[in-house]
């Protein structure tokens, strides 16, 4: 499923996001020579429809259309087919940054392919690993790192002063390649933002010239720990218009990294459907009781906690979750 090549297509650097399948058929790793020879790594369009990572590349490929690049550079397009008609992934696909190396799927070929190329990076010996996504719901630009270290740590926080820490799901890119450098994921707001284009940029840019690894923890870090993945039941229909089992409050991506209160109205529900939120620690352990209550028709907050990539869009929703919980926790020392 893999294709690997040592230099960029034709037309890769004026190719809209929507072309690329037409240029590269498939899942494609691109190697590029630098001065340094350990590669950055950047991964982008795992979910085809968050394309700030790409065009983020392109920006930077330009910049050193004509010039050696300060670090070998080492770029994993992920879903270019999902890409082409704008999709998060195709009904027939797996989720592309639930199959990496620690999945719980790895009998799968797509799952087989994310091992090859992590193998082919460890013996690159990889020197920091980027994996650029967008929010569907409206989020501030932050940084997601797998692994509580200085070094990991200090790479976030040169793109955002919000850190998230999460070590649930599974089988994603970053944790994957945690286990070979510092890794982060950028989460750079919606797709097609310019903003988040250019903040994209900068950072690559920074990560191709560093030295060696960032060790200093900056102080206006906040880091949060993601502590539960809230989920809405296959069985449940949901919507934003009461008139579904479930009914989410209109207003909801407002939410996202506001820490909410015992009390506060997140959904109501249809009168006598019994029907209720999920959610699921980092062991996959059911725990929707911890963070939910039920009063009356309405599902309301029990404890305080703080919520990120809550979204209106309802078909991520059903794929992937209507949002995580976090807490906020103390640097390491």
């Amino acid at each position: 499923m893999l294709n690997e090549i040592n230099q960029l297509p034709d037309g890769f650097l004026t190719a809209h996001v929507e072309e690329l399948f037409g240029l590269l058929e498939k899942p494609t790793l691109i190697h590029l020579a630098g001065e340094k020879p350990e590669p950055l790594f950047i991964c982008t369009l795992l979910h085809g429809n968050e394309d700030t990572g790409f065009y983020a590349l392109q920006a930077i490929l330009k910049k050193y259309q004509n010039k050696k690049l300060p670090r070998s550079l080492s770029i994993f397009i992920g879903n270019p087919e999902a890409a082409a008609e704008n999709k998060r992934r195709l009904e027939r696909q797996v989720d592309f940054n639930r199959i990496w190396p620690g999945t719980h799927e790895d009998f799968l070929a797509e799952a087989h392919m994310m091992q090859q190329v992590t193998d082919i990076m460890k013996q690159k010996n990889v020197f920091v690993s980027i994996d650029i996504h967008n929010n569907t719901g409206r989020n501030p630009h932050y940084g997601c790192i797998n692994v509580l270290d200085k070094r990991y740590l200090a790479l976030a926080g040169m793109f955002s002063n919000i850190v998230v820490y999460f070590t649930s799901p599974k089988g994603v890119q970053s944790a994957a390649f945690a286990e070979l450098c510092p890794a982060v994921t950028l989460e750079c707001g919606q797709s097609g933002q310019v903003d988040g284009i250019q903040h994209a940029v900068n950072y690559i840019d920074r990560c191709l010239n560093l030295e060696h690894h960032p060790d200093h923890i900056p102080d206006h870090i906040s880091l949060f720990h993601t502590v539960a993945r809230v989920t809405i039941p296959e069985g449940y229909s949901f919507g934003f218009s009461d008139d579904a089992t479930i009914n989410l409050h209109p207003e909801i991506e407002m939410h996202n990294f506001t820490e909410l209160q015992p009390g506060e109205a997140l959904a109501s529900i249809e009168p006598d459907s019994c029907a209720f939120l999920q959610a699921f620690d980092e062991n996959d352990r059911e725990v929707g009781r911890d963070y939910f209550e039920y009063s009356g028709n309405d599902i309301i907050i029990r404890k305080p906690v703080m919520p990120s990539m809550l979204t209106k869009n309802t078909t991520v929703i059903r794929q992937d979750c209507l949002c995580y919980l976090m807490e906020k926790i103390s640097l390491p020392d």
